[in-house]
């Protein structure tokens, strides 16, 4: 019978626990107004989810961001995956690729905020193109990297172009997709929030904006904090189970 080791966990709640005592014992120390205490931000956290809007506006962000994530991710996927099929389609788009990586995304916000106003189909977007090359890059990769004796079981069993896409060339993929999708989903919430900052009504950003502009670091942490929360139970109770089921006959 395996042994069940704690020790990784005891590290882990000793990690947090040691973050929660060192803000605590700064927060003794500095000028309140500017450092707000652990408590005080779980008080705000309390308040902004029964009183204020904290639950709409998190519904909000999640809404933008998850609407960015799934287009940005299946536009990159079917791009990708044709620039690594075809040469030509590769060595025309390639400078177009390079250049969407390097373009910053502040760019790219204020510049579909000037062509389509201050809307949701302008931070849609921008979000997007942002994220796009990235998943593009991924998946031209993966492509290139398949292993080409599996085309000749396709042969052998006489499996349809679509049988060969599910059975051999997806499962193939799936590492890069799944690398693409994690990194994305960090960065795709992230450039949100600065979008909603800019240029929206409502959302994270824009409570986050208002937070500032009246130096309410309590309220500003415990938007923060609440909605990184809600990343991690993504991250951990979605993504990586997707992850683990999808690549699991890799470690058989």
């Amino acid at each position: 019978m395996k042994k069940i080791s704690y020790l990784p966990s005891l590290i882990r709640f000793s990690s947090f626990l040691s973050i929660f005592i060192i803000w605590t014992i700064l927060s003794i120390f500095v000028d309140h107004r500017l450092f707000a205490s652990p408590i005080d931000v779980v008080k705000d956290i309390n308040y902004h989810l029964f009183e204020g809007e904290l639950i709409s506006d998190t519904i909000i962000t999640l809404t933008r961001a998850g609407t960015s994530f799934f287009i940005a991710m299946f536009l990159g996927s079917i791009i990708g995956y044709l620039l690594a099929r075809y040469k030509n389609l590769d060595y025309f788009f390639d400078s177009w690729v390079i250049i969407g990586l390097n373009i910053p995304a502040i760019v790219l916000v204020i510049l579909f905020y000037i062509w389509l106003g201050l809307t949701e189909l302008a931070l849609v977007s921008a979000v997007v193109l942002n994220k796009m090359p990235i998943v593009i890059v991924n998946i031209r990769e993966g492509t290139r990297s398949l292993d080409k004796s599996y085309f000749h079981i396709s042969s052998v069993y006489q499996l349809t172009k679509l049988q060969t896409f599910t059975k051999i060339i997806l499962p193939q993929l799936y590492p890069y997709i799944m690398t693409s999708a994690r990194t994305g989903l960090s960065l795709i919430w992230k450039i949100v929030l600065v979008f909603e900052l800019l240029g929206r009504s409502s959302g994270i950003g824009f409570q986050i904006q208002v937070f500032f502009q009246f130096f309410d670091i309590s309220s500003l942490l415990a938007y923060s904090f609440f909605f990184i929360f809600i990343i991690l139970i993504i991250e951990n109770y979605i993504m990586i189970p997707i992850e683990n089921r999808a690549t699991h006959w890799r470690k058989q």
